[in-house]
């Protein structure tokens, strides 16, 4: 797919779309008139199930590979977003490596895992973004977006790899929008939880998303909402939304993914 011109849609890519929230994500963003580069790491059926819809809704949209704990490739995401639509003005930092470990089984390896796909990702494609957008564009029209996680409000000592590569994500949005302002904003999106997983079972997950003070945590439509928002909210910057029914108002000791099943085996 190419283009003879510029066109004057906005365009977004959205890392991990293929499935789950990415696919949401995308999917909303494409249904308020974005066009979509759909990243995907090895979901190349779903990936293209994507594209297909979102053309369907009227809007262009293409896949690109890539590992996103691979420099080279990641370095590689953008330019080609660059060959298909002319322009690119948001990142959507929705992939996240996320496995479990605790301090028990702490390792280099995990920690080196995490922080590639969790940090380094992100970090290169926002430096990226920024030396796309030309320097007389309009302050704050492109944005950077990076999903995080509620439990960094709310910390415990489960998933350590994942909570600290999220922490310093965390910390970058910060520092990304103070280093790439005024033409490029920076902004987190903190979900609570919103989807099953692992080997989470529907009635753990069903009484862990009900433990918030709205009685329901985030849903994937909830994040892409937010997403659409912060995509055109031209003055917020340097700052990070909770999406998570107040989850992080409720304090715990072990992750919620743990919560309902340690509750039914009491």
């Amino acid at each position: 797919m190419s283009l003879e011109h510029i066109s004057s849609t906005p365009v977004a890519l959205v890392t991990g779309a293929a499935k789950r929230i990415g696919r949401q994500i995308a999917l909303t963003l494409a249904q308020r008139g974005w066009d979509i580069v759909v990243h995907y790491g090895k979901s190349a059926q779903e990936a293209v199930d994507v594209v297909a819809e979102i053309e369907q809704l009227g809007r262009r949209a293409f896949a690109v590979q890539a590992n996103l704990g691979d420099p080279e490739q990641v370095k590689a995401i953008i330019p080609k977003a660059l060959a298909v639509f002319g322009r690119l003005d948001c990142v959507v930092n929705n992939a996240s490596l996320f496995e479990e470990d605790s301090i028990d089984n702490f390792s280099q390896a995990c920690l080196d895992k995490h922080m590639h796909a969790n940090v380094m990702a992100p970090l290169m494609l926002a430096q990226a973004l920024y030396a796309a957008v030309p320097d007389d564009a309009p302050a704050g029209i492109a944005s950077v977006i990076n999903i995080l996680d509620q439990k960094l409000f709310n910390l415990n000592p489960d998933y350590i790899s994942y909570t600290l590569s999220k922490a310093a994500l965390e910390t970058a949005t910060t520092m990304l929008a103070q280093a790439l302002a005024p033409k490029v904003r920076v902004v987190g999106i903190a979900p609570g939880l919103s989807m099953m997983s692992g080997d989470q079972s529907a009635n753990d997950f069903q009484a862990a998303h009900k433990v918030t003070p709205l009685g329901r945590s985030s849903t994937p439509e909830d994040i892409a909402e937010a997403v659409c928002y912060v995509a055109t909210a031209k003055a917020i910057t340097g700052t990070t939304i909770l999406v998570d029914g107040g989850q992080h108002l409720v304090p715990t000791q072990r992750d919620v993914m743990f919560l309902a099943t340690a509750k039914a085996n009491s």
